[in-house]
């Protein structure tokens, strides 16, 4: 097999742009656990954005998303753990890229002695600008849920829910 150094080039700058790419969400999804607001926002491209999690309103600033953060993670008794795994991404350009992720969430409210545990998916675009990778656009979805109160006797109430996944149209033959 013959490479060139052009091609060789190429494919290292793939693999340093996706790296890239795993080390952004890995210090946003810190910077949510360990509620550093500075962190959270540097994620982010500045100016337009899409951040369209389920739940919430759409944003389109990331500055609005970070008040709504600060408000609702940083505040005394929340604990949050955010494990993002099977990353799947696909470099569209030099500039621009996306990536799928499946998203472990467990945040501990103290206030109302609950845990919840959250199965997330993510739609993220990446964009490169001066240099460096910024989240451009990102969307998730809840596809199950799974809360546990913890009453003042100890005794502990469970709710659940899920969506069943969709078969494959082959897999229904």
């Amino acid at each position: 097999m013959s490479v060139d150094l052009e091609q060789l080039c190429a494919r290292v700058a793939a693999l340093e742009d996706m790296d890239a790419i795993r080390q952004l969400k890995a210090r946003y999804l810190r910077a949510c656990d360990l509620k550093l607001v500075d962190g959270v926002r540097d994620a982010f491209l500045p100016g337009k954005v899409r951040i369209d999690y389920q739940n919430f309103p759409v944003f389109t600033d990331r500055e609005d998303f970070v008040r709504i953060f600060e408000q609702m993670a940083c505040q005394g008794g929340v604990y949050d753990i955010h494990h993002a795994t099977n990353a799947d991404i696909s470099l569209i350009s030099d500039s621009e890229a996306r990536g799928l992720w499946s998203l472990n969430f467990r945040t501990i409210l103290l206030s109302t002695r609950s845990i919840t545990r959250l199965a997330v998916e993510y739609e993220d675009v990446y964009r490169k600008r001066d240099g460096r990778w910024w989240i451009a656009e990102s969307v998730s979805r809840v596809t199950s849920c799974l809360s546990e109160e913890i009453g003042a006797d100890g005794a502990s109430r469970y709710t659940l829910w899920g969506e069943v996944p969709a078969q494959p149209a082959d897999a229904a033959a």
